[in-house]
């Protein structure tokens, strides 16, 4: 299967510049691993002291977004890139912005237990933990394919998004259930039902890189794809 091989370019100076920026995106995906850990954490242990943290260190987050696509308009105006170094800055680009916004439902998913608003249905709490849990799976196999710009390991990540979406789907129809039965405030379900959505919200979002991926490993816009068709067209690539 394809992975993509950097240019080596005559200045020595633009090498490590896009090195760096890869290695900043990897930074940035690490900070958001570590964001969703930590709140699986906070939920698990009704933490609200390491919910706030989490909370607060989405600031960082959004400062290494800034920073990075600062650098890739800095590049792109000095380089005057060309080929496959102006696709993966595009690339980055557009996955900077993906990180980002997991780091957005990321604290969505920590304000629910700094508002002690954890649902206590004992299968709801559960099943979020094995979401989360499949979420960092995802995350770290994205962050991983990502950053050997491998097609392959891209295409396996993006399946998995198949079992988050499946679990999230029985979770939010028990979750119904236990509404019609409840006599809780209808606005402290919803703040759940939020939160069980970015959930899945991360696991889309991990799909959009692994897109990322395969776009620059085949040279072809592959967004919108389903998995079935994907794979053929990538085939189709192969052997024109």
């Amino acid at each position: 299967m394809r992975q993509v091989a950097l240019n080596t370019h005559i200045s020595g100076r633009f090498n490590i510049e896009l090195e760096n920026l890869r290695n900043s995106v990897m930074a940035m995906g690490g900070e958001v691993e570590q964001q969703l850990a930590d709140t699986l954490k906070a939920i698990a242990t009704n933490n609200p002291g390491l919910a706030e943290t989490v909370i607060l260190n989405d600031l960082k987050i959004n400062s290494m977004e800034i920073q990075i696509d600062e650098e890739c308009l800095r590049i792109i105006a000095k380089r005057h890139p060309t080929a496959s170094d102006l696709r993966l800055i595009m690339i980055i680009s557009k996955a900077i912005t993906d990180i980002e916004r997991m780091g957005d439902e990321i604290e969505r998913i920590a304000r629910l237990v700094t508002k002690q608003k954890l649902p206590t249905d004992v299968a709801i709490k559960s099943s979020m933990l094995s979401i989360g849990q499949q979420a960092v799976a995802m995350m770290r196999g994205t962050f991983d394919a990502f950053a050997r710009l491998d097609e392959e390991a891209a295409l396996e990540v993006y399946d998995q998004d198949n079992s988050i979406d499946s679990e999230y789907k029985k979770l939010l129809s028990y979750t119904a259930d236990e509404m019609s039965r409840s006599g809780d405030s209808m606005e402290d379900w919803l703040e759940i039902l939020w939160a069980l959505r970015s959930l899945e919200r991360i696991g889309d979002r991990c799909k959009n890189i692994c897109e990322y991926v395969v776009s620059l490993t085949s040279g072809r816009d592959v967004r919108h794809t389903p998995l079935e068709n994907l794979q053929q067209k990538l085939d189709n690539i192969s052997e024109s």
